[in-house]
């Protein structure tokens, strides 16, 4: 059987459903993308949110795995316009005493300024930067499965079940101690708990191989360069398209649905048998984001300089203060002084602002579904290292989870991850079947699901759906 005579739809048009559209395309499926939404994209959207001429993005904005993904790197996307911008260093992390921990692109500059704690640093992510190109395909696929490079995972495996306290505790410097609770709180889980190691070493290997890039112009770029090498071989994207009932496009040979369990429960309706879902209604959601796209009238005014050499900075202090904070998320708490991601885009693309003028884009983690204000608190944080950036903003668009929600219904009750990402999910994301269903009548074998509540999760790479539609093909044996 080839899939030249085959055809069918993809419900979402995130990175991850267009990553399997395609991935079906390359098969020779005839493919046509249904988006709910004006602008295709999901979380990967740009947008006018703020005053005209400042260009924000709506969800994810710096991007160390969409560099880095084997898949979008298997693809040639810069002749579709996608060019990635990169910051001098890749993150900054400033303290209350004017200074900042800076981690550097090039690994061994980076282990000659974190000093002590250098060698340590080094001897955790060097094997896995050395060896990505191997590594990233295993470690970015469902399981448990079997690895092509298993010394390379298993050295991983040493390290990945370890909480983020357990890994942080490696270091002597508090410095270096706050850099790496920054990066595994990306994981919105409190970091005493098993694998937030693993989320600090996937945001920190990457970070030497290729960076954590922007794309010029905004998320949106990439999500046009996937469009556009979708077209190349024939696919199309419907936007303004909601799919309400998956009865309606029993026209097509397949379906794969980049949506979280709850939106394919709701649009499934009778398509699944009852035990499979009963597991979608129960599927668990993590915490969600409360977030502020900022338009500014100058750059943000760090007390530590360094921080201007990065497009991410991680607002937060000390290791005791993110774990605090994301503590008190994942109890159904809200932080006082909550750990905040920041990303400042327009000092190194001159498109996102008027001359002269800049956009800042931040969010902190809250319970899933708050109605909590936590914009004080916010900003609070952030004029704690940056005094007068009150005085900077021209313009703010606040997202608070149901307003994330509403903008994507993907983001339930505000949660960007596609679902809480402790060990049960891990392993059984969204159930034990991963990308297939259980489906009845005469929808067996037909409906996938290829969001990010499905293996390997969050984060904007590509591989949920990617590894989706290379389930289906096999199903199919194509």
């Amino acid at each position: 059987m080839t899939g030249s005579n085959r055809n069918a739809y993809v419900v979402g048009s995130g990175p991850n459903g267009l990553a399997a559209a395609i991935t079906l395309a390359q098969a020779g499926f005839q493919i046509e993308v249904l988006e709910a939404e004006a602008i295709p994209g999901g979380a990967a959207r740009t947008m006018a949110l703020t005053l005209p001429g400042f260009l924000h993005d709506f969800g994810s904005a710096v991007h160390p795995l969409g560099a880095g993904s084997p898949f979008f790197s298997s693809l040639p996307l810069a002749d579709f316009g996608l060019q990635w911008i990169h910051s001098p260093a890749p993150l900054a992390h400033p303290f209350d005493d004017g200074t900042a921990v800076v981690l550097e692109r090039d690994l061994t500059e980076a282990a000659s300024a974190l000093g002590e704690d250098g060698r340590a640093w080094r001897k955790m992510v060097q094997p896995f930067v050395e060896h990505w190109t191997e590594f990233a395909p295993d470690v970015l696929s469902p399981m448990p499965s079997i690895p092509k490079h298993p010394w390379l995972m298993s050295r991983f495996g040493f390290s990945a079940p370890a909480s983020a306290r357990t890994i942080a505790h490696r270091f002597h410097n508090q410095r270096t101690q706050a850099l790496f609770a920054g990066m595994a709180a990306h994981s919105f889980l409190g970091l005493d708990q098993p694998i937030t190691g693993s989320f600090g070493l996937m945001m920190a290997i990457p970070a030497h191989v290729v960076g954590w890039p922007i794309p010029r112009g905004g998320s949106q770029s990439l999500t046009s360069a996937l469009i556009g090498y979708l077209e190349k071989h024939g696919g199309t994207v419907k936007t303004s398209s909601r799919v309400d009932n998956l009865d309606s496009l029993s026209d097509r040979d397949l379906i794969l649905c980049d949506v979280t369990p709850r939106q394919l429960l709701n649009i499934g309706r009778n398509c699944f048998s009852r035990a499979y879902a009963r597991q979608l209604q129960e599927y668990r959601y993590g915490p969600g984001a409360f977030k502020v796209d900022y338009a500014l009238s100058a750059p943000i005014p760090w007390k530590a300089h360094e921080c201007t050499r990065a497009a991410t900075v991680h607002v937060g202090g000390s290791f005791d203060e993110i774990f605090a904070s994301e503590k008190a998320a994942s109890e159904g708490r809200h932080a006082e002084r909550p750990f905040i991601i920041l990303a400042q885009p327009s000092l190194f693309d001159e498109t996102r602002a008027p001359a002269g003028k800049h956009t800042a884009w931040a969010y902190c983690h809250v319970p899933n579904g708050s109605t909590v204000d936590m914009l004080t608190r916010i900003e609070a944080q952030i004029e704690r290292f940056a005094p007068g950036f009150h005085d900077c903003v021209l313009a703010r668009r606040v997202f608070a989870p149901a307003d994330l929600e509403h903008m994507d219904s993907n983001l339930v009750g505000g949660d960007i991850q596609g679902g809480v990402f402790d060990i049960r999910n891990f392993l059984f994301r969204p159930t034990w079947r991963h990308y297939r269903t259980a489906t009845v009548g005469s929808n067996r074998q037909r409906i996938y699901i290829c969001s990010a509540s499905t293996p390997p999760g969050g984060g904007v790479h590509g591989m949920c759906g990617h590894h989706a539609a290379r389930t289906a093909l096999r199903d199919w044996r194509i």
